[in-house]
């Protein structure tokens, strides 16, 4: 077993018993792997990071994400309490679910598809990429030490494409459907805390919409033709015939911004895009959101425009009818958070550098990596926490002042190293010199850093 630090080994020992006493002690080696491998994120750049790259039996490293027996989605409700235990023990949680594409290549891969690249396409210019779709539910909570929202991974979903369905001869899911499966499974996880999702406009369907009405509160942007009704009126005793669904119809929001006769309410949203305020004007109304052959949806409906016209004027819509514009605002505005993780995920996590290929280690891998992201937040909480701060790195060109993701991990990894290479001498004060093979070690890593 590693000498880790008691608080890291602490951390990790609470997913202890989701694996066999075999299996576990491999476990601990991978995840400090992945935390000190710079550049691909691959099982055998793991071991030569933790110095093990000549161990005789490294199969049995690549078994624990391809053969062993172990769950993922109990590994995840398990991040999500420590979680909620540490950054919002009370009050509502309020959950970010977005897609992205894991860029990867391979007959031997599967589930791959052929997807919209969200990164690389426009309004005007559509791109395509082959890879695997992932749906990421994320936590949304406040940071202290770095004042802003984070959106902490905790539940990564693969799914497949429609091609991969119809090959295997099962029904096809869409995106709305997993969505609506896996926020299920999250109340069922925190049956006591009040539920709120953030999305973009793929998740607002109405069937999504009305399932998940009884359990969370659902806000996401809304089509600027949606067809929206008023209540249906009082059914009198002596009327036949099946009741109303709705009333009548009211005009569709974008109408409602092309009206002259609209108006408009101007608010401040302190924490905008780039965390500046930033005042907006609104309009809003309830309504029921309607079209055939599915159920009707009560919305609050909330139109946003930019009185200095940089934006297009976008509409929202909340399933909390009860819900202020300005509450609307700030939930949304958070779904940003959601890209900078993917970003921080690509850039420093390794994500789309892995190289398994057999099902049970891709429907793995990216999930670990996904929820890595939390525990190096978990892992640096307390030391980030601490008054006074921590010191940043500063250069003569940038002066940072609050810290960020890159510098958490840094933090960790700074921690792992001098548990792991750099021992002290417990019989004098005087630093030890770097032994030739911790020296060559170092500069292993240097070589193959990117």
């Amino acid at each position: 077993m590693l000498p880790l630090p008691n608080d890291m080994f602490a951390l990790l020992a609470s997913f202890a018993p989701l694996f066999s006493r075999r299996v576990w002690r491999y476990v601990p080696v991978l995840v400090v792997g992945a935390l000190l491998t710079p550049g691909r994120r691959m099982v055998s750049t793991a071991l030569r990071s933790v110095g093990l790259g000549q161990i005789a039996h490294f199969q049995n490293y690549h078994r624990v994400l391809n053969r062993a027996v172990w769950s993922s989605l109990a590994a995840s409700h398990i991040l999500l309490d420590l979680l909620v235990q540490t950054f919002v023990p009370q009050g509502p949680l309020v959950f970010g679910i977005d897609e992205t594409i894991e860029r990867r290549r391979g007959a031997k891969i599967a589930a791959a598809g052929i997807y919209r690249d969200p990164v690389r396409s426009s309004h005007s210019h559509f791109v395509k990429v082959n890879g695997l779709r992932w749906i990421a539910v994320m936590l949304l909570v406040p940071i202290p030490w770095a004042s802003r929202v984070w959106a902490l991974p905790f539940l990564t979903v693969l799914a497949p494409s429609d091609r991969y369905a119809q090959e295997r001869g099962a029904r096809h899911k869409p995106v709305p459907v997993w969505a609506r499966q896996v926020m299920r499974q999250i109340h069922r996880w925190c049956p006591d805390r009040t539920l709120v999702v953030v999305g973009d406009r793929a998740y607002a369907t109405l069937e999504l919409l009305d399932a998940l009405r009884p359990i969370a509160t659902v806000v996401t942007r809304l089509r600027l033709d949606a067809r929206l009704f008023a209540p249906p009126p009082p059914r009198a005793k002596s009327q036949k015939g099946r009741p109303r669904l709705v009333g009548a119809r009211q005009p569709t929001p974008a109408a409602r911004s092309a009206d002259a006769h609209t108006i408009w309410t101007r608010l401040t949203v302190p924490q905008w895009y780039g965390r500046q305020a930033r005042a907006v004007e609104v309009v809003t109304e309830t309504a029921l959101w309607y079209s055939t052959g599915f159920p009707p949806v009560p919305i609050r409906w909330l139109l946003v425009r930019d009185p200095a016209g940089k934006f297009s004027t976008q509409a929202l819509l909340c399933t909390d009818l009860a819900a202020s514009p300005d509450q609307i605002l700030a939930w949304f505005v958070q779904r940003w958070q959601l890209e900078v993780t993917f970003h921080a995920m690509r850039t420093h996590l390794g994500m789309e550098t892995q190289r398994q290929w057999s099902a049970p280690a891709i429907a793995r891998t990216t999930p670990a990596l996904f929820g890595l992201f939390s525990v190096v937040t978990l892992l640096a909480h307390p030391d980030l926490s601490r008054t006074p701060p921590l010191p940043l790195p500063q250069t003569a060109w940038y002066t940072k002042s609050l810290p960020t993701f890159v510098d958490a991990l840094a933090l960790v990894r700074r921690r792992l190293w001098a548990s792991l290479l750099f021992p002290t001498s417990a019989l004098t004060a005087d630093p030890e010199k770097i032994p030739d093979a911790l020296r060559d070690h170092l500069c292993s890593l240097l070589c193959y850093a990117t």
